[in-house]
């Protein structure tokens, strides 16, 4: 069994005469799919939007294409409002969920107009001193304990620093309505990287809860609810994986259910989806330039760590494809490496793959989201190029490679110069 790739080693080797390896390539035409695949799921929903979690995939380029597609863009600093900004996103476009936030992100959200999220009570006292309430705010809830599906632990909320309590929750409200707000988002994030379709379900269930509460006890007008990300890609082959419409319908079951008897039926929904929306559309594309034999087989990559951090941070696996040998037998063990100077920077261990010779080149599968994103220059390294394969089957450079100077600019030499 083997992912497919959406690059073949041929067009590889037509790319690599412009633009060397390593390299993110995006897949522009599965992007736009996916995104019209979500939409449909919810098109059940009126006032439904995607509010793409720019952290994912912080590329303006990949953002166009989103805005295209009808989507918006989840920020969550002052830079992604900026880039945001520049690609044309707009007011109810942009939703800035946030913690810990400064002054300047709040003010510069404020002057975009974009849909405000507290994480914390007291956020809003902070905020009043510095820009004004929209007729709309909208509010981050943590349920705390536990987070449970078919009896299984999902995550905990109650160790997780987002969001408040409910008692926090009403006394937000009748704060915010003091200042003149009129309407209410309900917002929540209480598991990563879901692979069971009953995950947004019983999320949405949760908070249509909270929202006929709120708005039976404090006459909140309740006018969106924001099931942020969560909703995951299936990295490993025997994972199971998402069905987006299958998704759609149960929380439309719960709306029905709970929200519309409620006198709600004109709720939005919102998401914020950025693995999902991009992962399995971003390959990570590198050549093979050592092996070394000791106790284990290696094999060294011009890629590493500072291309894509997850296997070193988080243990994650990301499937890879020798381009060429898809259909060779996977019977060579090795520890698929990069060339920082600490031992887990290595993007598999154990691996069973084909025989791998210098010269190869290999694709670091689902690297569309939180893949470029959380590179560093740490050893010096630089930061690779991003590509765009248009649907035309044309190459675009959305980003191009970091040279030394780009890691030297911030210093100032003058005094080494004299």
């Amino acid at each position: 069994m083997e992912k497919k790739c959406f690059v073949t080693k041929e067009k590889i080797e037509q790319i690599v005469k412009d633009y060397p390896t390593p390299f993110h390539i995006y897949d522009e035409k599965g992007i736009r799919e996916n995104a019209r695949r979500l939409k449909e799921a919810f098109s059940w929903n009126k006032g439904f939007k995607e509010y793409f979690a720019v952290k994912a995939t912080p590329n303006p380029y990949i953002m166009k294409i989103l805005k295209e597609e009808g989507c918006g863009v989840d920020c969550s600093s002052l830079t992604e409002l900026m880039l945001s900004d520049i690609v044309g996103f707009k007011s109810n476009e942009i939703m800035f969920s946030s913690n810990v936030t400064p002054k300047d992100d709040f003010i510069l959200a404020s002057k975009l107009d974009a849909y405000i999220n507290f994480d914390d009570l007291t956020h809003i006292d902070f905020y009043k001193d510095l820009a004004p309430f929209k007729k709309t705010m909208c509010l981050r809830y943590n349920p705390g304990g536990d987070f449970t599906l078919n009896n299984e632990i999902m995550d905990t909320p109650k160790d997780a620093k987002y969001g408040m309590t409910k008692d926090q929750m009403k006394q937000a409200i009748k704060k915010l309505k003091a200042y003149g707000v009129e309407k209410f988002g309900i917002h929540a994030f209480l598991a990563s990287n879901t692979k069971d379709n009953g995950y947004y379900p019983k999320l949405a269930s949760i908070l249509f809860k909270l929202a006929v509460e709120l708005h039976n006890e404090l006459d909140a007008k309740i006018d969106f609810i924001n099931l942020s990300g969560g909703v995951g890609v299936d990295y490993k082959l025997d994972e199971p994986k998402n069905d987006i419409k299958i998704i759609g319908e149960g929380v439309r079951k719960y709306y029905e259910e709970i929200i519309t008897p409620a006198g709600m039926g004109d709720v939005k929904i919102f998401t914020e989806l950025g693995r999902f929306m991009l992962a399995p559309y971003g390959h990570l594309v590198s050549k093979v330039v050592h092996e070394k034999h000791i106790y284990k087989e290696y094999i060294g990559l011009d890629a590493c760590a500072a291309n894509l951090m997850r296997p070193a941070m988080y243990g994650a696996y990301h499937h890879i494809t020798v381009l060429g040998k898809e259909n060779e037998k996977c019977d060579h063990k090795y520890d698929v490496t990069g060339g920082l100077c600490e031992n887990n920077d290595k993007f598999a261990i154990d691996r069973m793959l084909p025989k791998i010779d210098i010269g190869d080149y290999v694709v670091i599968h689902d690297s569309g989201a939180h893949g470029f994103s959380m590179g560093y220059n740490y050893n010096g390294k630089l930061r690779s190029a991003e590509l765009l394969l248009k649907e035309d089957g044309t190459v675009k450079l959305i980003r191009r490679a970091e040279t030394p100077n780009d890691y030297f600019a911030t210093f100032d030499f003058s005094e080494f110069k004299k």
